[in-house]
């Protein structure tokens, strides 16, 4: 809990001291919400001076009817929009707050900042309507995150636009799209044998909104056994929502598993993996693919797999243009589902600014049986550790949209689909569609051609041809993996020397 933060605002020594106290006021009476100067530097300062010090776990210290909360009691924990931040001050946006309880236990800290002062929001039940459960006693008992709301879809209407809630995730939607995968500000250890570690942002300072201004700034003071890092957030809504990001990362010890600007979301099953599914629904998924554009200027198609073990792939670049997790399906025949509207979901693109240096695109798939849990998660991997007592700043665009489009020369892949091999059972056929760029105004008498690897076992009958009823093309390949069990395929339609489409790349498990 970040008790006594405001004295940081003065006196720049004094922020970690605040930031660490992770014990509640006593005997509930509310500390002093008198507004202190703050200046974009502040935050930046505090994970410094954090990062200095010991890690002290947060306030997670519940009232038990509110720790023990299941998932449906704690949805009938609502904010009273009547009561949302900025609602009749005819300003763009409108902030709503979440109350602590169930997995949510974790105290955050909200400030609402204005003419240059920064003042905490105190927690009141009266924010909240709380159904058929007994409003808790005033205490201080704080916030779990907030979410922002803004005119989106239409002038007259506040749609929900983001929403910062559990640990360090966050996730937003553009126009006419709905909720799906989230983003973090630091993942550390993903995948790793010693455990994932999970930083959480402590606390929020969200700017007053300006009129006629379609844009709102957050900054965040994020915390770890391992990290503190300070966050600054210029987001924009629209056609495609953008988060302009300036992160800053104080290592408290030797970190070589950061993960940079983390993507987590769902993969259950398409028509490149259904093995063992039972359901009436072609696809159920958030993304259904991994999308980068690598710094010399290659751009790759991953589709996405849910494996039977954990599979752990690196796509090794130097300054990255992008990477991002898409969302390409678009028809809800793609998945018939009237509820979840997996066709509405968000992409979500990473467009790094300056100089990322050497590194991966770290992407890891988690086996599932149920469209319930996320299991993907993709981040940008530093080579070089992060060291204790460094400080390491990151600056990107997150981009939430239905599509990123890359290099609009190059076709895209719009569908794979894997099955047994025609004439010889054991293989593995490959099914793959690509359109758009330049594919759209080949001459009748082009002759593309299909190149296909793979670093085990051996490619068969690699067939490339135009689909008149798609106006794409089509194209196919066997893999015959003999003993192997696992397999990288790299498929890339060429004229000449030229790539007529991106690059796919699959990892094949048996």
């Amino acid at each position: 809990m970040l008790a006594t933060i405001p004295a940081a605002f003065a006196l720049a020594g004094a922020a970690h001291d605040a930031a660490a106290q992770s014990s509640a006021p006593s005997g509930g009476a509310q500390p002093s919400n008198a507004p202190v100067p703050f200046d974009g530097n502040a935050v930046r300062g505090m994970a410094r001076d954090l990062a200095a010090k010991p890690f002290r776990a947060p306030d997670s210290d519940l009232p038990r009817e509110l720790a023990d909360l299941t998932y449906d009691k704690y949805r009938d924990i609502r904010f009273n929009p009547q009561r949302a931040w900025w609602r009749d001050a005819g300003l763009p946006f409108q902030m709503q707050l979440f109350h602590r309880g169930f997995l949510y236990k974790q105290r955050v800290e909200m400030y609402e900042v204005a003419e240059g002062k920064a003042q905490r929001i105190l927690y009141s039940p009266d924010l909240f309507s709380f159904q058929d459960l007994e409003p808790p006693k005033p205490a201080d008992l704080g916030f779990a995150g907030f979410r922002l709301h803004a005119p989106i879809n239409r002038p007259d209407y506040f749609d929900e636009i983001c929403a910062f809630l559990g640990a360090s995730y966050f996730r937003a939607v553009a126009k006419d799209l709905k909720y799906g995968l989230s983003a973090r500000g630091l993942a550390l250890k993903t995948a790793e044998p010693t455990g994932e570690e999970f930083p959480f942002f402590r606390a929020f300072w969200v700017e007053r909104p300006r009129a006629g201004v379609n844009s709102i700034t957050v900054w965040a003071l994020l915390d770890s056994q391992s990290a503190a890092a300070s966050y600054r957030f210029t987001i924009r809504p629209g056609q495609d929502t953008v988060f302009d990001t300036e992160a800053t990362v104080f290592p408290r010890v030797d970190i070589a598993a950061a993960g940079i600007a983390p993507l987590t979301s769902m993969f259950w099953f398409a028509a490149n993996d259904r093995l063992g599914v039972d359901d009436y629904r072609p696809a159920v998924h958030d993304s259904d693919g991994l999308m980068m554009l690598s710094g010399r200027g290659e751009q790759i198609w991953r589709p996405l797999h849910n494996p039977r073990d954990l599979q752990v792939s690196y796509f090794g670049d130097v300054n990255p243009r992008g990477f991002g997790l898409m969302q390409r399906k678009r028809a809800f025949t793609n998945f018939d589902d009237l509820e979840a509207r997996y066709e509405r979901r968000p992409s979500a693109w990473v467009e790094p600014i300056g100089d990322w240096g050497e590194g991966a695109v770290q992407l890891v798939e988690i086996p599932t049986n149920s469209e319930i849990h996320d299991n993907i998660v993709m981040a940008w991997r530093p080579k070089e550790p992060l060291k204790a007592k460094g400080e390491y700043g990151f600056v990107y665009r997150l981009h939430w949209l239905p599509q990123w489009t890359g290099r609009p020369e190059l076709g895209r892949v719009t569908d794979t689909r894997v099955g047994a091999g025609i004439n010889n059972r054991n293989a593995r056929l490959f099914v793959i569609g690509v359109a758009g760029g330049r594919l759209d105004s080949l001459p009748a008498d082009a002759k593309p051609v299909l190149e296909v690897t793979s670093d085990k076992g051996k490619i068969l009958n690699p067939v490339a041809q135009p689909n008149g009823e798609t106006g794409g093309w089509r194209l196919s390949f066997e893999l015959e993996p003999g003993s192997e069990t696992q397999a990288e395929l790299r498929a890339v339609l060429r004229l000449g020397d030229e790539p007529l489409a991106e690059s796919w790349v699959y990892r094949w498990t048996a």
